[in-house]
């Protein structure tokens, strides 16, 4: 089957006053048809900017997408004019962002809002609008829809918000959606009622999903497939089942034994989590060989005799380092 998404060899720099950083270096992956897929990683990793590469709102300057290809549904995203690429953003690609404060306008109903994004795409009248809209709202679990339409962003909490988020990203049932750190600003129990309702509505809809996270946990619980980023490359791509269960990649192993675990909650274990030493190393001064020799507790001499690529082992998953050559 061919790929809903194909991202081929993307790179975006951004060119600051110390150099040319490299946030996104040679980034390659596929999405299918109703399917989830997660990219993890520390900050400043290339998460984010993975994503807003696909939806082309890189800020420039300083930023610029120079090489490689994204092709949606077999659209050539990149060779779009913006007008045409306007046309796709909201309408066949949506975007969840983190902090859904920031992503609704504070001086605009919930209803208004959402009728606005919905009339940009189909050709519904203002009430029809209205009433898909409360439809959304009530599709996300918020009770009393046309009253909530009433409402402006501030009059309501953080859950309520990002469901409302959700639903503007569902109006136009897009057939991707790009889901950046959608749980950030929630606490703890709200996060799990946003994640499922997340993942409910992929399967019921058939809308294939990028979940961009930090938190391995919340990959565990929602995708199909994860990508581990660092230092703006994809450094292992894997089931999540077999991701969790066995770790290629250094790096990932040092994610997976900073995760405390259950057994850990339930026994009282009060031992130390594995930590990673060192930080992401500077974007605009990066090494010649492996990104992670200097944190990597496997690391050997021909580390250093080049970047590694991003090699397709036969089980099928995929990892970027010389010990499995």
């Amino acid at each position: 089957m061919k790929p809903l998404l194909e991202v081929r060899n993307l790179q975006t720099h951004f060119f600051t006053h110390n150099g040319v950083a490299k946030a996104v270096d040679d980034v390659s992956f596929e999405i299918g048809e109703g399917e989830m897929v997660g990219i993890v990683g520390e900050s400043g990793s290339g998460k984010s900017v993975t994503a807003r590469s696909i939806m082309r709102i890189i800020p420039n300057p300083p930023g610029r997408i120079v090489g490689g290809t994204i092709s949606f549904d077999g659209t050539a995203l990149l060779d779009l004019s913006e007008k045409d690429m306007q046309k796709v953003r909201g309408n066949q690609i949506s975007m969840i962002f983190q902090e859904p404060m920031t992503a609704l306008n504070p001086v605009y109903t919930v209803g208004f809002q959402l009728q606005e994004v919905i009339q940009k795409h189909q050709n519904k009248s203002k009430r029809e609008a209205l009433e898909l809209a409360a439809e959304m709202l009530r599709l996300v679990g918020i009770a009393s829809p046309e009253r909530r339409l009433q409402n402006y962003p501030f009059e309501l909490s953080g859950g309520l918000r990002q469901r409302i988020v959700i639903a503007m990203a569902l109006a136009c049932k897009p057939k991707l959606i790009l889901a950046d750190e959608p749980t950030t600003a929630l606490d703890v129990t709200i996060q799990a009622q946003i994640l499922k309702l997340i993942r409910e509505l992929s399967d019921e809809l058939g809308t294939a999903m990028l979940l961009i996270t930090h938190d391995l946990g919340v990959s565990a619980e929602t995708v199909d497939r994860v990508l581990v980023m660092y230092a703006g490359q994809v450094v292992e791509e894997a089931r999540t089942d077999d991701l969790f269960e066995t770790p290629l990649h250094p790096y990932t192993e040092g994610l997976l034994g900073s995760m405390p675990a259950l057994s850990d909650a339930v026994t009282k274990d009060t031992g130390r989590l594995t930590e990673i030493p060192g930080v992401v190393p500077d974007l605009t001064r990066l090494p010649n060989g492996c990104y992670f020799y200097d944190r990597c507790p496997k690391r050997r001499e021909g580390c250093l005799a080049g970047v590694p690529t991003l090699k397709t082992l036969p089980s099928g998953r995929k990892v970027r380092c010389i010990l499995h050559d």
